[in-house]
């Protein structure tokens, strides 16, 4: 059985990993991998991707890298995005996962005007998630979890937004029928949002918002982590 790769963008900070593991173990459980399936490899350390023939699909992690620096790694893993989109190779994209898709497919990506979002957030499903086989499932409204600074600002050609917060336009796409991306971490829990908001309360401050009130708005995220096993399970990679 070919394996589920997780393409490793990034390391959660270091008080948050020896608490609460790191982006890998988020995902092999939010996606519901079986263990022995799963074969992890740190693009941001320059490990080598197999080709997409070679696997069954990839979810690409979040990272405190911008995809705008262009730097090396990135841009490699952007040339195998699109070798994966030609293959039809399920694939989804969380945070920077998701602006590195975007990117690679020819879309525009920088800083999201108003400055971060953060916290959990109200995400509004559009009328083009009606028709799609798993964001249909999800009720017009629902609560996920978000840290990021930059954004997908511009689509590219031919994908579909299907979710948006009142920050971000742009916080669910589609692209074809075998590759998803979300603005959300649907990987996180609420010990792991209100984890990342301690880490940036000192930034948040400085650009005008209230740790505290977004520490105290953090809620559980049960609809965004179930659209996730859902994608996995879809397209045949969750264990079960």
């Amino acid at each position: 059985m070919k394996p589920v790769l997780i393409i490793r963008t990034g390391r959660a900070p270091e008080p948050l990993r020896a608490r609460h593991g790191d982006f890998p173990h988020w995902f092999r459980l939010g996606a519901k991998l079986a263990p022995e399936r799963v074969r992890v490899v740190d693009v941001a350390a320059d490990e080598a991707l197999p080709p997409p023939s070679e696997v069954a699909g990839a979810l690409i992690t979040g990272s405190a890298a911008m995809v705008t620096e262009r730097a090396p790694w990135s841009e490699r893993t952007a040339g195998w995005i699109r070798d994966a989109m030609d293959a039809e190779l399920p694939l989804f994209g969380v945070c920077y996962g998701h602006q590195l898709m975007a990117h690679a497919l020819g879309g525009r990506v920088d800083y999201l005007p108003g400055g971060r979002e953060i916290g959990t957030v109200s995400i509004d499903l559009l009328d083009a998630a009606r028709h799609d086989p798993l964001a249909s499932q999800l009720p017009s409204q629902f609560r996920a979890h978000a840290t990021h600074e930059q954004s997908v600002l511009e689509l590219p050609k031919g994908a579909t937004v299907l979710a948006s917060s009142s920050r971000d336009p742009n916080h669910l796409l589609r692209y074809g029928a075998h590759a998803m991306s979300t603005q959300f971490h649907p990987e996180f829990n609420a010990d792991v949002m209100r984890a990342y908001i301690r880490r940036k309360h000192h930034d948040m401050r400085r650009e005008g918002f209230d740790p505290h009130h977004t520490w105290q708005q953090v809620a559980p995220t049960p609809l965004a982590r179930r659209l996730f096993r859902q994608f996995s399970r879809h397209h045949g990679l969750a264990a079960g």
